[in-house]
């Protein structure tokens, strides 16, 4: 049995680790959540409605890969760049343009690993024409028509304070605005990484893709945005960054899983940690101590039994 003294030190020590943590973090909302459960370790403002800039391409990927399960799409297949991909964009750095010939799953690699906003589009474009227009009777582009597929599925996953109006997230002179919250992006997140496809995309440090044009191939030498990837332990998941956003960042981590021994019974819990930020100056160096106070979280959570509230979970 603890004696007072102790449980006052701990709780102590508790508060102040807290209280550290959110004078250092200035991002303007932050949620650290047990992967496996959903449970909520800590969060602040995790329902506040923000700009989340190219975090908005792990949606567009659920979409593809979802349609791809369900319609048996081939993710090999080659499609072509529109010229409608490249309206609005300032940045170019693969060089696509309308008319080369890439493939779904190449596409995938240049949204989710350098965060390509062409191709993005070019997902969109391709999979919205291959789907049923949601709203019967609308004069609706393929775009528009992935879109609302975009927001059915925040919908499914109870994403309430989120609302997506293109594939890649550009919120530069856009109306209506692109909107979501830490802890809808939570949401988001685990389900995508409940996807083995979706998971090993975002893990990739750098990815070589190929792409045709005018009967040419030509290569690119992808380079994953998460100066993160492959340190304590992180195996995912995603950047976005404008001027409205500011600088954001999801992190999946994991530790090796925890096995608890009760008489002749075993019990093997997992130990995977995800940090969601949103609107930073700092993304990189918040979501390390974010992540390293997860762990904290985590073993006071786990060595208390691993009791879950319910209005505590995702």
């Amino acid at each position: 049995m603890h004696s007072p003294r102790r449980c006052l030190i701990f709780f102590a020590a508790f508060v102040a680790g807290a209280s550290f943590v959110r004078s250092a973090v200035a991002a303007q909302a932050y949620l650290i959540a047990d992967a496996q459960t959903g449970y909520v370790l800590e969060e602040q403002e995790p329902r506040k409605k923000l700009q989340v800039g190219s975090l908005t391409k792990i949606a567009t990927a659920c979409v593809v890969l979802d349609w791809s399960e369900k319609k048996s799409g081939d993710l090999n297949a080659m499609v072509t760049i529109p010229p409608e991909a490249l309206q609005g964009i300032t940045e170019n750095p693969i060089g696509f343009q309308p008319g080369d010939g890439v493939t779904l799953r190449d596409l995938l690699y240049a949204a989710l690993v350098q965060s390509d906003n062409i191709a993005a589009y070019t997902l969109a474009y391709h999979v919205g024409s291959r789907l049923e227009s949601i709203e019967a009777g609308a004069k609706l582009t393929p775009a528009d028509i992935f879109v609302a597929q975009m927001n059915a599925l925040a919908k499914q996953l109870k994403m309430e304070r989120t609302r997506f109006v293109n594939p890649h997230g550009i919120d530069y002179r856009v109306k209506p605005l692109l909107y979501s919250t830490a802890e809808d992006m939570a949401r988001l997140t685990r389900y995508a990484m409940s996807k083995p496809s979706f998971r090993f995309y975002v893990s990739q440090k750098e990815r070589q893709i190929s792409f045709n044009r005018a009967g040419h191939p030509l290569n690119y030498m992808l380079r994953n945005t998460n100066e993160l990837l492959g340190k304590m332990g992180i195996d995912g998941v995603k950047t976005g960054t404008s001027a409205r956003s500011g600088e954001c960042l999801i992190l999946y981590a994991n530790r090796e899983s925890e096995i608890v021994r009760n008489g002749q019974t075993e019990t093997v819990y997992p130990r995977h940690l995800m940090v969601v930020l949103l609107g930073s100056t700092n993304r990189f160096g918040e979501a390390e101590a974010l992540l390293q106070r997860g762990w904290q979280l985590y073993d006071q959570w786990a060595a208390a039994g691993r009791l879950a509230d319910p209005k505590k979970l995702l």
